[in-house]
């Protein structure tokens, strides 16, 4: 997933992407479309944790 930063030479919202040490800036023009990109970063971020739960968990299970 892309991280949304400051763009350091307009100030504004901007995904960046780094590219054999290049880093590009490519402007969010929508507000809403920022904060549906963090809702999508939280739920993905409890999605890994539950899969990873699940893993230790099956794991356990085959030691039995």
């Amino acid at each position: 997933m892309s991280q949304i930063v400051n763009c350091p030479t307009c100030g504004s919202k901007a995904k960046s992407k780094v590219d054999n040490d290049v880093t590009t800036y490519e402007a969010v023009q929508d507000e809403e479309a920022f904060k549906k990109v963090e809702q999508l970063k939280k739920a993905l971020g409890k999605f890994k944790a539950k899969a990873e739960e699940l893993e230790a968990e099956l794991k356990a299970i085959r030691t039995i």
